[in-house]
């Protein structure tokens, strides 16, 4: 919400028609202890998610952000619509981009129509695909190093949906302590990169990216 990096927010939106009894969710149909063995699915049937967010979330985070946090979020909320909008915009060229670059090997974004989610995309999300990009780099995880050094004007920062471009190599940083066998298991290949577009210049942000790829494979 905030798109600068200094608070986090959100909200629950829950229906409360969803099935939590379908074996995926075993912190609804199991018992917890710390409500004295209380099953949520068993005592508020649809409604186990909203309780069970009630009694830990609520009890645990409180209810009220502080005054700072709110003002914040409240001026970032001004702009949210205009944000949401170039961000979407810029990861789609970025996207296209890529996709033709002579050192990506794929690119993964369902705004491309290539892409196996797009049809899915095209029903639910009108037209704006969201702001994480991620690609391929030829070569492999020393490549992907490089690339991440590389660069100028974006961050090499591990957050997502910022106002500025991030961007991650998680390989030899989030999932550095993993061996290689368990990385390819949670989907992390050597030679991954994950973008979060931001809302600068595309044209600055597509200039960037191309000199360190091009950096990254010399």
């Amino acid at each position: 919400l905030s798109g600068n990096g200094t608070s986090m927010g959100g909200m629950i939106v829950d229906g409360g028609k969803f099935d939590w009894t379908n074996g995926k969710f075993p912190m609804f149909t199991e018992p917890d202890e710390s409500y004295h063995g209380l099953v949520y699915s068993e005592a508020f049937g649809e409604k186990a998610y909203i309780m069970k967010a009630r009694a830990h979330l609520m009890k645990d985070l409180g209810t009220v952000m502080s005054p700072l946090n709110a003002f914040l979020i409240i001026q970032s909320c001004m702009t949210l619509s205009l944000r949401v909008n170039q961000h979407c915009k810029n990861a789609l060229e970025i996207a296209k981009f890529l996709k033709d670059h002579e050192a990506v090997s794929w690119v993964n974004y369902p705004g491309l129509e290539d892409n196996e989610n797009h049809e899915m995309a095209e029903k639910y999300l009108n037209g704006n695909y969201g702001c994480i990009v991620s690609f391929g780099i030829k070569g492999g995880i020393e490549e992907g190093k490089k690339f991440i050094e590389s660069v100028e004007l974006l961050s090499h920062v591990a957050n997502i949906a910022d106002a500025k471009t991030l961007v991650i190599h998680p390989a030899s940083t989030t999932h550095s302590n993993m061996t290689e066998e368990e990385q390819l298991d949670s989907g992390i290949t050597p030679d991954f990169i994950r973008m979060s577009v931001g809302i600068e210049d595309v044209r600055d942000l597509i200039e960037d990216i191309d000199q360190a790829l091009k950096k990254a494979i010399d």
